[in-house]
């Protein structure tokens, strides 16, 4: 009978592996492939679609491709290392994409070929890099968070997982049939099957990713998915058997050369200000995200200021490999912990270990890089769908029956979707400005300040920022503050530490409702 009562008072929370856990190295590694797999859709698409801009060749692009890959594994460390040290991955950032395609105008406005592109491009990445790494280790940054609460970060993390509402279905209808075998899988295997299975468990990403491949694989090689449709193989088997077994090319700095126009080089860093801005303020609500659905304490202070400290030199990192853009924090690999319900160091220090590693191996890459576009918009709706899930958790700590907090979080959230909308255009202006015309004040301030203006994050999180701190009618406890000023302190994040420190290896905490697949 105690032992009922003590199996019955451990079986809690949603977690099986918490921050500090330490999974055994092998499983580990599996479950860091599974974090590996689940980022693959958007690093791919990142230097697909600057490559493509540049006029990469192609023996050239799947360089590119293994270069995003190998410079997010060497970040996800850096920000294990020299950073907040939360589960959280990190990668190419879609923000970068604006000022990135700014300068190949200007490039190839002067009758620049790719290489020079990726080489000004990878400079003024490197060069703004020094600008996230100042604000982020001085503890500027850190020092917004006494202005953040739930109802400013609440809406920012829904964004990110909304913003990208116009990718998930639409990449879907490229192969109807093999993106919902691919989003029904996930869903039974994550929400069904897990109760039952401890492999469904720990890997229903990995497993529906697998079911979607088999799928289309199996679809292109009997000949019931035509050639051209977004889910046939084909070109992927090609690309796979031309593939060479190893490369070192990845690994190799400045692999295509040094910059040599100094005016574009200045104003690509000034533009890139932009996109780092941005960056900045959608991975303040990565981390909260990643604590929240870690089960852990949310981030202090410092933490938020290393975090972004490290992705500053993360950046650098970036733009000395030449990767095609920064890098920032990954917001599936958050949904995937709350899939997996893994959120060990191990695991994502594993996966990037992995990523490191796989570069190398050409021919292994190239299987991974043949994931169909449906396969990744299905898993877009899964894990997306629940990192905006997490971002509306965050205001259970909010008096939602206070009108001044609902408008609050009404206008953050219907801003952040509809603004975008209005300033993307006077953005992709001043982008082409700046190409044709060439750098001018009052054109780089412009491409700075659309460019925050079309990032729903930035949008819902200025917006709330400001109300939250200046609109009369809630006391601290209603808007959320007391809880996270009483969480969010070294002495919560040591008592959590110590706690996971008990752990044994390999050792798990029992979920309510998971017995059966914890036996």
């Amino acid at each position: 009978m105690a032992n009922e009562q003590q199996s019955a008072q451990q079986a809690v929370g949603w977690v099986i592996y918490p921050i500090g856990s330490k999974p055994k190295w092998g499983l580990a590694f599996f479950l860091g492939f599974q974090h590996f797999l689940t980022m693959f859709g958007a690093t791919i698409s990142i230097p697909l679609l600057v490559g493509g801009a540049m006029g990469f060749p192609a023996d050239q692009l799947a360089i590119l491709v293994a270069t995003c890959f190998l410079v997010g594994g060497i970040t996800t460390w850096s920000q294990q290392l020299i950073g907040n040290k939360l589960p959280i991955v990190q990668g190419g950032s879609f923000a970068f994409l604006g000022p990135t395609f700014a300068i190949i105008g200007m490039v190839q406005a002067q009758g620049g070929g790719w290489e020079m592109c990726i080489q000004h491009v990878a400079g003024a990445v490197m060069f703004a890099s020094i600008f996230e790494i100042i604000l982020g280790y001085s503890g500027i940054m850190g020092k917004v968070k006494k202005l953040i609460g739930p109802l400013s970060i609440g809406p920012t993390i829904t964004m990110i997982g909304l913003a990208l509402y116009a990718t998930g279905a639409p990449a879907m209808a490229g192969n109807w049939t093999v993106s919902l075998i691919t989003l029904i899988s996930l869903i039974v295997y994550s929400q069904v099957f897990s109760r039952k299975s401890r492999f469904f468990l720990l890997f229903p990403v990995i497993s529906a990713i697998a079911t979607g491949w088999i799928a289309a694989a199996i679809g292109t090689l009997a000949g019931w998915i035509p050639a051209g449709n977004a889910a046939n193989l084909t070109e992927a088997f090609k690309n796979i058997a031309a593939a060479p077994w190893f490369t070192v090319k990845p690994y190799i700095p400045f692999k295509w050369g040094f910059p040599s126009n100094g005016s574009i080089l200045l104003a690509g860093s000034f533009g890139m200000l932009a996109a780092y801005l941005a960056s900045m303020v959608e991975s303040i609500g990565d981390y909260h995200s990643c604590a929240k659905m870690s089960e852990g304490p949310p981030p202090t202070e410092k933490m938020i200021s290393y975090g972004l400290g490290a992705e500053g030199v993360g950046c650098l990192i970036a733009g000395l490999l030449q990767s095609g853009g920064g890098s920032t924090s990954y917001s599936e690999n958050i949904g995937a912990i709350g899939l997996t319900r893994v959120a060990s160091r191990r695991v994502v220090r594993a996966g990037a270990a992995i990523m490191i590693v796989l570069p190398l191996i050409g021919k292994l890459f190239s299987v991974f890089a043949s994931l169909p576009g449906p396969v990744v918009g299905a898993m877009y709706v899964g894990l997306f769908g629940l990192i905006a899930a997490v971002g509306l958790n965050n205001l259970q700590y909010v008096n939602l029956n206070n009108s001044r907090n609902l408008f609050i979080l009404g206008l953050c959230l219907f801003g952040g979707l509809s603004f975008p909308i209005a300033f993307s255009p006077i953005r992709d202006n001043f982008s082409t400005k700046l190409a044709q015309v060439g750098p001018s004040v009052g054109t780089v301030i412009g491409l700075i300040v659309f460019t925050i203006l079309s990032t729903p994050m930035a949008i819902a999180a200025i917006t709330g920022i400001l109300l939250d701190n200046i609109l009369p009618g809630a006391t601290r406890e209603e808007r959320g503050f007391a809880y996270w000023e009483k969480e969010a302190t070294e002495e919560a994040w040591q008592k959590a530490e110590a706690e996971w420190a008990k752990m044994k290896e390999g050792e798990e905490r029992k979920l309510a409702g998971f017995e059966s697949s914890q036996k």
